[in-house]
């Protein structure tokens, strides 16, 4: 099987670009082939029309939680609201997730969904610092038009399929909360290029146990002090999981929101079992 893992970004460009990392599936070994990089958005929707069969991770929110878009007033399925999202533009957007966010009271402004509290991650209405929610805006509304499979949101084709990764969560569970990376110059620092080994050198040996298949990678993965490149390497790990999963949900318990999506990660799936409603 082919697997794509894809380190996203909401504006890119040739210094900040669309890291794919493809890779195949096949006895037990999620083996890298090569690296390419997408300027623009233009590039990434001809990459999503590429026929299958494939399946990818992608490293940004899919949706958005239960309680903004029912508080809102969003329609109540995913592919209506991603739909409506992408209508607004890129202002429209931004403007309405401010407008929400200055009518909240303190400490309810930004909600996250149930996968995001067990992950550790941000609210995907997030437009500043890391920029989750232009993530979601520019990313899902283009999956959709692809007419991609994206299991537990939408029935597409079913050779080209699309499931929700986050390298961060995957990386903690390896180095705890080494940084390993920075886009910043001047922060980037030799212990973070340690780290980066000794999270490549700890998914080779972690892997066949956590995901059931090996990984046939190289150290020049770690070489980008942005850790793009290898960030697209455990986004393709937890594709190739759900791949493996398939015929179990991708691996998704049955609890999942279909409003909401998750992110796909034995753990997180684990947890999702037991997390209160």
């Amino acid at each position: 099987m082919d697997i794509f893992g894809i380190d996203f970004t909401s504006k890119p460009s040739r210094r900040k670009p669309i890291t794919c990392l493809h890779c195949t599936l096949d006895s037990g070994v999620l083996r890298y082939r090569s690296l390419e990089e997408w300027t623009t958005f233009g590039e990434f929707e001809t990459a999503l029309e590429r026929p299958g069969p494939w399946i990818g991770g992608f490293d940004f929110p899919f949706g958005q939680s239960r309680r903004f878009i029912e508080t809102i007033g969003w329609p109540l399925s995913w592919a209506a609201y991603v739909e409506l999202a992408g209508k607004l533009g890129r202002s429209g957007f931004r403007e309405v997730l401010t407008s929400y966010r200055e009518r909240r009271p303190f400490g309810d402004k930004e909600h996250r969904r149930t996968t995001d509290k067990i992950a550790e991650s941000i609210s995907p209405q997030k437009l500043y610092g890391v920029p989750v929610g232009l993530m979601f805006f520019e990313g899902s509304p283009r999956l959709l038009a692809a007419g991609l499979t994206i299991p537990h949101l939408r029935e597409g084709d079913p050779l080209r399929i699309a499931v929700e990764a986050y390298p961060g969560v995957l990386a903690r569970q390896l180095i705890r909360r080494r940084s390993y990376k920075s886009d910043t110059r001047k922060k980037q620092t030799d212990d973070q290029a340690e780290a980066r080994l000794d999270l490549i050198n700890s998914l080779r040996q972690e892997a066949p146990k956590r995901y059931g298949f090996s990984i046939e990678a190289p150290n020049s993965l770690c070489a980008d002090p942005g850790g793009d490149d290898l960030d697209a390497l455990l986004c393709a790990v937890q594709a190739a999981w759900a791949w493996q999963q398939r015929d179990n949900r991708f691996g998704a318990p049955e609890s999942i929101d279909p409003l909401e999506g998750w992110i796909s990660d034995p753990q997180l799936a684990d947890n999702l079992y037991h997390f209160p409603a």
